[in-house]
Formats: C-alpha cells, structure tokens, sequence
C-alpha cells in the first residue's frame, strides 16, 4: 500500500510514532525515524522496521530548534533521495494548573508541540512542492478540541495545531500536498500511564482506552486518502463527541 512512499516520523522512538513507523514499514514505506534522546530506543524501532525489508535510519534532533530541523531534512533528503510523508508526532507534556504554571512550562511545550511542527513543515514543504505531492499529518489531541483542566499548555499546543493544519492545507491544496490531523483521545502510552485514575477515562462511551495501533491505522488511512485535506479525525473512543 506504501510501496516506494519514504516517510518521516518525528517522536518515533516511543508510543503512537513507533506505531506509526513500524505499521508504515509494514506496508512498504522506507522510514526516517525522529528522536529527541533515546538513540537505542530509535534504533530498535529502525531494526524493526527494517525486518519488514524496508530502509530505516533514525535522527536525532530537537524539533524545536530551526536550524536544526534544516540540518535533519537535508540529511534525510541526501539519506533517502526525497520525502513523501511527514507526520509530526514528537510531543512533551508539562501539566499544571494555568494560575500556578511556570512560564518555562508554557513555553517549552509551545516550541516542541506546536513550534516543532511548523519547523518540519517549513523544512519538508519545499520537497513536496517540488514533486508536485505529499502528505502531512500532524498528531494533534482531543485537549486540542476540548481543553482539558491542568493542561493549558499543552491544550493551547493542540488547538494551535489543529489551525495550523487548516492553513497549510488551504496553502498546499493546489500543489498537490495534503495537510491533515489525528487527534487521539486516550491512548495507552508511555505518556498517559500516570493518568490511569483521571475521571474522564469513565467519559469514553466505548469504555476503555485506545491503543497507539488504532492512531497508526488512521496514519494510514490519511496517507492513503487522496481526496481528504484539512481534516481532523479523532480516534478517541467517542469522548469529544
């Protein structure tokens, strides 16, 4: 299904961009794997992917940082010859309420979540604009669409990132490259394993969290859908319904 296509996964060591990776290496795509620290983590995910008889490197690079993003594409472009997917899923979280919250906390989440996106596609846009196609979908959440209390941070990350896919999808429509969003509910991660307890998890009419698996299969169906361009799909079990 993904057969030639060369993805990029940024936040690809862990969680829902390890899903992503290996279900887009599963079906064909080569993957440059994205990472802010763990080198050994992103390398398994590589290995991994590789066993499904595709091409995986892994980079690492603060996705917050302009310059070097720049440096990390052109060395994914020199890597794999040209991109045809981008999914910005590299996120942090710094909770707290917003009258106690410190400005580092806003700030830090701001850059990765939001500014870090806008950063790869600034970066990976001209690659797409050239070949005339390409997809972009950014991993937004359902704190974006909702807010969630103790979260304004990253709640403001996520609704910015939702409005950033807009824009670029009205921008790029007419060359060719599609701009859409995931925004997951409650997905079993690394990064939500401390809210196993939060009241809303007894909000979510199917019941149960998801898994990252669920997040990646709708990664492909948005690789995959030629007619769909500013979207935001929910994989939340019905919760921001």
């Amino acid at each position: 299904m993904l057969e030639g296509k060369i993805a990029v996964v940024t936040g690809g060591s862990r969680g829902i961009g390890k899903a992503i990776a290996l279900k887009f290496a599963s079906l064909g795509a080569d993957v440059a794997v994205i990472y802010a620290g763990n080198c050994d983590a992103a390398q398994k995910v590589c290995d991994e992917c590789v066993s499904c008889g595709v091409k995986a490197k892994a980079y690492q690079c603060d996705v917050a940082d302009f310059e070097a993003v720049k440096k990390t594409v052109a060395a994914i472009k020199s890597d794999f010859g040209t991109v045809d997917i981008l999914v910005n899923n590299a996120g942090i979280t710094k909770d707290g309420i917003c009258a106690m919250m410190k400005e580092e906390a806003f700030d830090s989440v701001i850059a990765t979540n939001l500014k870090g996106a806008f950063n790869m596609i600034r970066h990976i846009s001209g690659i797409f604009i050239r070949a005339k196609g390409g997809c972009i979908i950014n991993i937004t959440s359902v704190s974006g669409i909702m807010g969630n209390a103790g979260q304004c941070n990253y709640s403001a990350s996520k609704a910015g990132l939702i409005g950033l896919t807009k824009s670029v999808a009205k921008e790029l429509a007419s060359k060719g490259v599609r701009c859409n969003a995931i925004a997951p509910g409650f997905i079993a991660t690394d990064m939500t394993q401390m809210q196993s307890d939060n009241p809303l998890l007894s909000m979510i009419p199917m019941g149960r969290m998801g898994e990252a698996s669920d997040v990646a299969d709708a990664a492909v169906y948005l690789a995959t859908a030629r007619y769909v361009t500013g979207e935001v799909l929910r994989v939340d079990g019905g919760i921001a319904m």
